[in-house]
């Protein structure tokens, strides 16, 4: 099946089958490597995306239901984006795994103004899982950028 996607502002046409995941086809057919298949699940928010700028886990959604939508990942993201200037000023990251899904995460917080406080960052960065345990940094990081 021919699947027309927008990505990070670019238009672009893959094929696959129906049931492929977006994850996969963000992955294996257009190279990008910032959302990543972890759990397949839908848990632990390694594989987040920007779906009409709303963060979605692309592992259990299928390709096809992106169509006509307006994909972001982290390779989509400006490099002075004040959220990602917040993590690197923070240090808010150890190995970088899960940082993709975190910045997109608190982006939209940010944008949408749900980082008011600790507790809503804690909150809404809940479906986001760091392995290496920064979320004292990454919460610290998403408090300034949301200031």
């Amino acid at each position: 099946m021919k699947i027309p996607l927008k990505v990070n502002g670019r238009t672009t046409e893959v094929e696959a089958e129906p049931s492929t995941m977006l994850v996969d086809v963000l992955r294996d057919e257009l190279g990008l490597t910032g959302p990543r298949a972890t759990c397949g699940v839908g848990l632990c928010g390694t594989c987040t995306v920007l779906l009409d700028g709303q963060p979605v886990s692309s592992c259990i959604l299928m390709a096809p239901l992106a169509i006509d939508k307006e994909i972001t990942t982290i390779e989509g993201v400006p490099a002075d984006d004040p959220v990602m200037a917040a993590f690197d000023r923070h240090h808010a990251f150890q190995c970088g795994f899960c940082i993709p899904g975190m910045v997109l995460t608190a982006r939209d917080m940010v944008t949408s103004n749900r980082a008011g406080n600790r507790e809503q960052i804690r909150e809404g960065l809940g479906g986001n899982l760091c392995r290496c345990g920064c979320y004292v940094k990454i919460i610290d990081a998403v408090e300034e950028a949301a200031q």
